[in-house]
């Protein structure tokens, strides 16, 4: 089976390495680092990964998983994710997104009057992608999920573990990773978060996304 994980400068490293942690142990997979050049790419956080492929050389995969970024509205600038992602989600049989990974998505027509989830704060520019917006962790509409934001790929992908593969050996990954959550504090999402905060992060995050 090839996954290809998808890279462009800019992306949350645990959008993506989250879910490659998941399914990259699985039995039978070819994991792909796909990214528009062969160059080293920087998230935004500093991590640097290699592209093992280009968008050019691999024009199809099993399973497509793309990252969020907090710079989205840069990537969807660009074009180059979402011109790829209108190539290979014809023949691909999942199409996953983590976080704001979701507007390529949109961008790229995927998304068009289906149900789907994002990053809490870009939920009205997702819906004004076409997409139907929901407040769910995880959605899936036939072969596309989209996660919420950042931390829900590793859901979205133990999902596709049981989809693919079935539920015994998604509990057994689940068990393997030792994914239990139990944060510290009751603030990972607006519902529960304070509202200053929520007014707080929103604000940063409008900074950051240009």
């Amino acid at each position: 089976m090839e996954i290809a994980f998808v890279l462009y400068p800019g992306m949350t490293a645990l959008d993506l390495i989250g879910p490659y942690e998941v399914l990259a142990h699985q039995e039978g997979v070819a994991a792909h680092f796909v990214a528009a050049t062969g160059e080293p790419v920087t998230a935004d956080a500093g991590l640097v990964i290699a592209p093992t492929t280009t968008f050019g050389e691999l024009d199809r995969a099993d399973v497509v998983v793309v990252p969020g970024s907090s710079a989205w509205e840069r990537v969807l600038a660009d074009g180059a994710v979402a011109a790829w992602l209108r190539e290979v989600h014809p023949t691909a049989t999942w199409t996953t997104s983590v976080c704001t990974g979701s507007t390529l998505l949109a961008e790229a027509g995927i998304l068009t009057g289906r149900p789907a989830t994002t990053h809490w704060a870009v939920r009205d520019a997702l819906a004004a992608r076409g997409a139907v917006v929901s407040t769910d962790r995880v959605v899936r509409d036939g072969s596309v999920i989209t996660a919420a934001g950042v931390s829900a790929g590793i859901d979205m992908a133990l999902t596709l573990v049981g989809l693919i593969w079935g539920d015994d050996r998604a509990k057994f990954t689940q068990l393997v990773i030792e994914y239990a959550p139990e944060p510290p504090y009751d603030a990972g999402s607006p519902e529960t978060a304070p509202a200053e905060l929520v007014a707080f992060a929103r604000s940063a995050l409008e900074g950051r996304s240009a």
